[in-house]
């Protein structure tokens, strides 16, 4: 079996590894204090959105150099021993060697080590990076750190994403990102002990009192109160969060809440201490993948999508050799090498055939894993949930304290 078609290897992978990619997301700045120390450690003056004429001027004397450094998170592309089957592609196809490195663990940390960097205009050694929306992506766009993407060399983007991952609220039109991965919080549970859930409501039901988790993360938890309230976190205003705010907090003191977790939730629903919970998919498929009966659902009134973005630093030494490589991954073949080795939702839609006719090849165990990640709607969700999906509110610096005010005291008060 080619380890890249082994979800088995790669989930022994990721649960070995000291810290998963939603530990490193969570580690990201987003709970209270990491949002506090963030808004007061990055300096900067915020920069007006780039013209057309300055996206052409700059990329205008630009040329390939034929190298490429690529900074990702651990095991967060395809590989099969020291190789990295899609990267050897691209050098073969476009002559650009690349030089990757896992130098990510989380967001906060690797922005704190490029911020003073870029403020100084000096090369922070990548020329593409891969950073999830929140807090300090929106940052590094406000900042003027981020290099606007020429799309007239994003045909591939053009033509294969998904239109979801297209024109997101924190970078509208894709100025300055596009996805590498997008992943969702929903609600997970034990069918053992649960009815069918179809409703944010059920997280708030008295039957599931001290059996119920939710997260610690201020961000998510409040797109929850939010979504219970029918009000998109985009468009949310302070009133809404202080509506959600009184919400979340009636769950709390009517002892329904059993925890707010960080990405311990996971165990906490195998063993039954928590019976439904606030959610990420990928932890999830990794579960069932496993053979775990549990049950992973977008709720009526909305779920959260999040998503890892690719962007170019402004001090990029090779920035057309990093658009090439932005834009080549979204070929439909490459983003299957892709979503076949990384349990995340994929950008490009069209890989589930692809998928599906690599499973078609395919025999025994491959076969099934192939099938297994094909057919998940937590790789590929429905057209009907992927309607049902919002971001996280993007806060200026003056709202993030607000947000933090209310919400931070629910989940660690």
């Amino acid at each position: 079996m080619h380890p890249s078609h082994d979800p088995a290897f790669l989930r022994g992978m990721t649960q070995s590894r000291s810290v998963t990619r939603r530990d490193a997301f969570r580690l990201a700045g987003l709970s209270a204090a990491g949002l506090a120390l963030a808004a007061c450690g990055v300096q900067g003056k915020k920069v007006a959105a780039p013209k057309a004429d300055a996206v052409a001027d700059y990329w205008s004397a630009k040329k390939k150099n034929g190298t490429l450094r690529f900074a990702n998170w651990p095991l967060y592309i395809d590989k099969d021993g020291k190789k990295y089957p899609s990267l050897e592609m691209f050098t073969a196809d476009t002559g650009i060697q690349v030089a990757y490195q896992e130098a990510i663990q989380d967001n906060g940390s690797f922005f704190g080590k490029i911020q003073p960097l870029l403020a100084a205009d000096n090369d922070i050694g990548f020329d593409l990076m891969v950073l999830t929306n929140g807090l300090q992506l929106s940052k590094a766009i406000a900042l003027g750190y981020l290099v606007p993407l020429d799309h007239s060399q994003l045909p591939n983007f053009a033509a294969n994403a998904a239109p979801k991952v297209k024109n997101p609220t924190w970078d509208p039109n894709n100025v300055h990102t596009v996805p590498w991965t997008v992943g969702l919080t929903g609600i997970a549970y034990n069918p053992k002990y649960v009815d069918e859930v179809t409703s944010i409501q059920d997280l708030w039901n008295p039957k599931y009192k001290g059996k119920v988790g939710m997260m610690l993360d201020t961000q998510e938890v409040a797109n929850f109160g939010l979504f219970s309230l029918g009000i998109d976190p985009d468009k949310s205003t302070e009133a809404d969060w202080r509506k959600a705010g009184d919400k979340l907090r009636q769950q709390r003191d009517a002892g329904l809440v059993r925890k707010y977790y960080e990405n311990d939730y996971v165990d906490a629903l195998v063993r039954g201490d928590v019976w439904i919970t606030m959610a990420w998919s990928g932890d999830i498929f990794q579960q069932v993948a496993e053979g775990k009966d549990l049950r992973f659902v977008v709720p009526a009134e909305g779920g959260t999508i999040w998503t890892d973005n690719m962007c170019i630093p402004k001090t990029a030494q090779n920035p057309v050799d990093a658009l090439t490589l932005m834009d080549y991954v979204y070929q439909p073949k490459i983003a299957t090498m892709l979503v076949e080795y990384i349990n995340y939702i994929t950008p490009v839609p069209a890989t589930k055939d692809l998928v599906l006719a690599d499973a078609a090849k395919a025999k025994g165990e491959d076969r099934a894993s192939l099938e297994q990640i094909a057919k998940s709607p937590l790789i590929f969700p429905s057209a009907a949930d992927m309607a049902k999906l919002r971001s996280y509110r993007t806060l200026t610096t003056a709202e993030e304290k607000v947000f933090e005010s209310i919400f931070q005291p629910i989940t660690q008060g």
